[in-house]
């Protein structure tokens, strides 16, 4: 969606008074821009791509990098109103696909807020597709090619390693009580678990949900993956390991955790190549310690 101001015909007057005035006008018109961000992906490939200069406000989810997590906020990127948008004056607002009410932001439109909506699925390879068409909305496209290709290239890196023994992993997003909150399939947990090669021991569900005891002793988890924030909140890991059920797998026997910003990891952003490989790392040296530790 793209609100496309009115295009004014300059009559041939003299070559060099035009093109100063071209100038004079288009200095003006960058130094009025006000941009809004609405997507933590959006935001950090703003970032990546040094275009933050004329970001004057964020929502919620807009939590790195820091520069951008401390502007101000004008609420949750799926429950927005007009009246919180228009209260920063933006001129233009670069959006995830996930942002609205979808009427807000037609409405938005409507008042004369330029509205560019980012369309992208949730995989790996819509990353650099992401990357190309946000660079080129702000006419940044050869920055945009030279770091879509890098991504591209650090992402077929991780792919071309050679394939991890056959383990089961868990992701916990976060926990409900004494209840851990894991990933399924169609999630972004899921899609980073099989990146890495390691196999999601809940791949049966879809989605998010929370897991009982049994079922944690029934899949067996050998890893556990989780987030800073979400170990933090449920009390670090001597609770983790204390949840029902946790000590009777394999990764709470022999407490296997790998912790991760679940930001860069899950927000399929220009961050997601090197947290993604980050984890395989992650993944290599727990093995190779328990291995270690199995042959004393």
């Amino acid at each position: 969606m793209r609100l496309v101001g009115h295009a004014f015909a300059l009559r041939p007057f003299r070559a060099l008074g035009v093109a100063l005035l071209g100038l004079a006008l288009s200095a003006s018109a960058l130094a009025s821009e006000r941009w809004l961000v609405l997507g933590g992906d959006i935001a950090e490939t703003l970032s990546a791509l040094g275009a933050e200069q004329h970001i004057v406000a964020r929502d919620d989810t807009v939590v790195y990098p820091p520069e951008m997590a401390a502007l101000p906020s004008v609420g949750y990127l799926r429950q927005l109103s007009a009246e919180s948008v228009l209260s920063v004056s933006p001129t233009r607002i670069l959006a995830a696909e996930q942002a609205g009410p979808r009427e807000v932001l037609e409405q938005l439109a409507a008042v004369g807020v330029e509205v560019e909506v980012v369309s992208a699925p949730a995989s790996l390879e819509a990353i650099a597709h992401k990357v190309r068409h946000i660079s080129e909305y702000i006419g940044e496209p050869q920055a945009g090619s030279a770091l879509a290709e890098s991504l591209t290239s650090d992402l077929e890196r991780l792919a071309a390693l050679p394939p991890l023994p056959d383990i089961q992993a868990m992701f916990i997003l976060q926990h409900s009580g004494l209840t851990p909150r894991a990933a399924g399939r169609e999630t972004a947990a899921h899609t980073a678990l099989e990146a890495v090669g390691l196999h999601n021991a809940f791949a049966e569900m879809t989605g998010y949900h929370n897991v009982s005891a049994e079922a944690l002793v029934q899949r067996s988890p050998e890893v556990v993956v989780m987030s800073t924030r979400g170990l933090e909140a449920l009390g670090g890991e001597e609770a983790l390991w204390s949840l029902p059920g946790m000590a009777m797998t394999p990764a709470g026997s022999d407490q296997r955790l790998i912790v991760v910003d679940d930001q860069a990891l899950l927000g399929f952003g220009p961050r997601t190549p090197e947290a993604l490989l980050t984890l395989r790392q992650q993944v290599e040296a727990l093995l190779s310690h328990h291995a270690a530790q199995a042959s004393r």
